[in-house]
């Protein structure tokens, strides 16, 4: 019994995989396209390139560029060159003076 029903379970499965008439498209197989998809298809790239050509042109950027300076030397290290030293602190305690 329980082999008649895997083998009707089996058949219920698979009947409609074995009833499709649908072509599957294999690997490197080329599909006939019919004259209106061809014109879709053109219509669709001159669309794409009329968008590339609305996009303004940048120019490249350089995200370290504000680590080193323009010349091509080596910038300093840190905010050294840029800020005084610091004054020394005055003594508060009673003790110290």
């Amino acid at each position: 019994m329980r082999k008649l029903a895997a083998i009707f379970l089996l058949t219920m499965i698979a009947g409609p995989a074995l009833a499709q008439e649908d072509h599957v498209q294999r690997y490197r197989e080329e599909i006939e396209k019919s004259p209106s998809d061809v014109a879709n298809e053109a219509r669709q790239q001159r669309a794409y390139q009329r968008a590339l050509s609305g996009v303004p042109d940048q120019k490249p950027t350089d995200p370290w560029g504000i680590a080193r300076s323009n010349d091509g030397q080596a910038a300093p290290k840190g905010n050294a060159a840029k800020t005084p030293a610091p004054k020394p602190a005055k003594p508060t305690s009673a003790a110290a003076k």
